[in-house]
């Protein structure tokens, strides 16, 4: 394995807010391979990530699980060698995400990520992703990653 992130190694160019490495307004989240099936990450919030009352931010809670659950499922095709379709930029998109907010997360610490990918097919994978501080589940989701088949 190597230690370039995920999103560095197979989608250098994307402009995701979330982790796009050609995105120098977004988060620039980097996720690394922890295994075949799991895949790690640290986020550091920014000020501006405030949810009004001192804690992180909902949505980015959500957009960090979202992209860190993303890199999970293209990290397993990758070694599958599920590549993209009929041109499609991706081998797979965000068919939907079940989000719970556990507990509050910090505002002014780095919380890790980590994502376990559940089920994979050349169709679906379905990821459990979660966001931690201090050893302590703040968020968790499932996310559900389809194919893309670029349509006409």
């Amino acid at each position: 394995m190597t230690d370039l992130a995920i999103q560095d190694r197979l989608f250098p160019d994307a402009r995701c807010f979330g982790c796009g490495p050609a995105n120098a307004d977004g988060l620039r989240l980097k996720s690394h391979p922890a295994s075949d099936t799991v895949v790690t990450a640290s986020f550091t919030p920014w000020p501006q990530h405030d949810n009004g009352v001192g804690f992180l931010n909902g949505g980015i809670i959500a957009t960090v699980l979202d992209c860190h659950s993303g890199a999970a499922a293209f990290h397993h095709a990758d070694l599958r060698g599920w590549a993209p379709l009929g041109g499609a930029p991706f081998a797979f998109v965000t068919a939907g995400i079940d989000l719970r907010y556990l507990r509050p997360a910090p505002l002014t610490a780095t919380v890790d990520l980590v994502a376990e990918v559940r089920e994979a097919s050349e169709d679906a994978v379905t990821v459990d992703v979660r966001l931690e501080h201090e050893g302590t589940v703040r968020a968790e989701a499932v996310a559900l990653w389809k194919r893309w088949r670029p349509r006409a």
